[in-house]
């Protein structure tokens, strides 16, 4: 049986010039960890090199928390992001 891919977060804003992602977390993920983004004809992952709260490097969030995330690919607000196992 697959496993459901677990929601954490949704897209809040996007940077297009810098290729970052704001994203408004609702579980707790860290750098190291692979997030899905889908939406509107955006579907890739990546894993998180980097995260940023308030121009500050961050290793991990937590429910709550709006992250800047760098990503190698377009993506739009309202996505949603997942964890991948």
């Amino acid at each position: 049986m697959e496993k459901k891919p677990v929601q954490v977060g949704e897209v809040t804003h996007v940077y297009s010039k810098i290729g970052v992602a704001i994203v408004k977390f609702s579980k707790a993920v860290s750098v190291g960890e692979t997030l899905h983004f889908k939406g509107h004809g955006d579907d890739f992952s990546q894993v998180i090199d980097s995260m940023q709260i308030n121009h500050q490097q961050v290793e991990k969030v937590k429910k709550g928390d709006e992250a800047g995330i760098k990503v190698g690919d377009k993506v739009h607000e309202g996505d949603s992001v997942y964890l991948e196992e």
